[in-house]
């Protein structure tokens, strides 16, 4: 038999006037509903990354149809070039690897633009709402494939690159939804659906935009017509599925005024105030440490990583003369690997273990990369080049696999229990201006120096973190 004061503590009310009881009844009724929403969004983010992916492998090729098109006419790509050759003048600098610099360039464009826009477009959705804040980003992804699609010109190019870098606030607001959207029982789950998809898109979305390109006609092939065209087919399909199907997820009694959400903004926008994470209230001293320790050890790591990493479909273009598919290949081999170790060992992770992952990444890291400078030098001891090359992609699979989720988890658990999504949000813009910086570098010393040093260099860098990191206490 239940004691009084159980029946008492059962039955206490809750602040709108309702019993706990009743409140465990209507939250258990909305989690099919909410299930289902969680759902959607995955498969919104899913489309999104499949079409998203697709450039990947085509990338070299595609800049240099532009450069064999554009190099000797009056047009923007050859203005570009003018003033490299310029540089290369004053540098000694080699002209082969211009695609690369090119490349950088674009690539960081894209990320910096992102950037700006997320913590904008976040604090938008506050106050107006997740779902017409969404819709306006996929209209955006759609236009910039569409341009795509008909880029003949490297003009029209940059503009489709820079339109879409405007837009692609849409993960962080699909993960908004997820946010709203679950408990704190069930949000594990929702990231980790958030994470798969990233790992699916990663896997069929380069092979996909491969294998379009192969299967067409040089013309269309030239530019990428063919997979740009199933890449707004998928943004279509995108749109439609937020528009008929995701329901709003932040009620208009949760929403925040204006002016209080672009008052956040700075909080996002500023290096200083990233590193600090000052977008977090009310931590401890103990607390504001660990966060900005953390938050450099992430920047570093995440700015050096992702400018060889962006140069990574270079090297095998220019060395390895990979094709498209070669690429999509590639790819394939590193999100298969991911995708294995995040929906087995890393979502099972508990704080400590995420700690010891984070730390076995970040020192998997430098020696992946090592292998990828042996790789691209003529005569590498041991073994040969091709064999170096996948060496250091495994190393690299299985490092990328841990190493961001692990310090996002870090931090979380690091931040106060009703700061967190201002931690993570904060984590994101650092992230973001880490990969907006680190491949206009990556690209402009893999132009100068060659990939070998590249590399060289960049893995001795990445020691740093993975000190730090071994080093820090928690």
């Amino acid at each position: 038999m239940e004691t009084q004061d159980t029946n008492n503590i059962r039955q206490r009310k809750g602040a709108n006037g309702k019993t706990e009881e009743n409140i465990n009844e209507q939250f258990e009724k909305s989690k099919p509903k909410n299930a289902r929403t969680i759902g959607l969004v995955f498969l919104s983010l899913l489309l999104d990354l499949l079409a998203f992916t697709m450039i990947l492998p085509l990338l070299p090729s595609l800049l240099d149809y532009y450069h064999g098109q554009e190099g000797t006419s009056n047009t923007l790509y050859s203005s570009l070039l003018q003033a490299v050759q310029s540089f290369q003048k004053l540098t000694g600098a080699p002209d082969r690897f211009s695609s690369v610099l090119f490349g950088g360039a674009l690539g960081s464009m894209y990320s910096f633009l992102q950037f700006l826009t997320s913590p904008i477009i976040g604090s938008l959705s506050d106050a107006y709402g997740r779902k017409p804040l969404l819709l306006i980003c996929l209209v955006g992804i759609t236009l910039s494939h569409a341009l795509w699609s008909c880029a003949t010109t490297f003009s029209l190019f940059v503009l489709a690159r820079f339109i879409g870098g405007l837009s692609k606030a849409n993960v962080s607001l699909c993960m908004a939804i997820v946010t709203d959207a679950s408990d704190e029982k069930t949000r594990p789950k929702g990231m980790a659906l958030v994470g798969l998809a990233f790992s699916i898109g990663f896997i069929l979305g380069p092979l996909a935009g491969a294998w379009f390109a192969v299967n067409s006609s040089y013309e269309t092939n030239a530019w990428g017509e063919r997979p740009a065209l199933y890449a707004l087919s998928l943004s279509l399909a995108n749109i439609a599925t937020v528009l008929f199907f995701v329901p709003e997820t932040l009620t208009k009694e949760k929403r925040t005024p204006l002016s209080m959400s672009l008052a956040k903004v700075i909080d996002y926008v500023s290096p200083w105030h990233l590193l600090n994470f000052t977008a977090v209230k009310n931590m401890t001293k103990r607390q504001s440490e660990v966060l900005s320790k953390l938050g450099v050890i992430y920047f570093i790591y995440l700015f050096i990583y992702s400018g060889l990493e962006f140069t990574l479909t270079f090297l095998t273009h220019h060395t390895f003369k990979y094709t498209a598919m070669q690429q999509g290949k590639m790819f394939l081999v590193i999100g298969v690997i991911m995708a294995l170790l995040q929906g087995g060992a890393s979502r099972r992770l508990g704080p400590r273990g995420a700690e010891r992952a984070a730390r076995a990444a970040l020192i998997l890291t430098p020696p992946s990369f090592l292998c990828v400078a042996l790789a691209a030098t003529s005569h590498p001891p041991v073994l040969r080049p091709i064999s170096w090359l996948w060496a250091g992609l495994v190393l690299f699979a299985i490092s990328t696999a841990f190493a961001v989720s692990c310090l996002s988890s870090m931090v979380a658990a690091a931040s106060p229990e009703a700061a967190r999504g201002a931690a993570l949000g904060g984590l994101r813009s650092l992230g973001a201006l880490a990969r907006a910086a680190g491949p206009l570098l990556a690209c402009a010393v893999y132009w100068y120096s060659g990939a070998a040093i590249t590399y060289t260099i960049g893995s001795v860098i990445l020691i740093f973190p993975a000190v730090m990191l071994y080093r820090l206490k928690l």
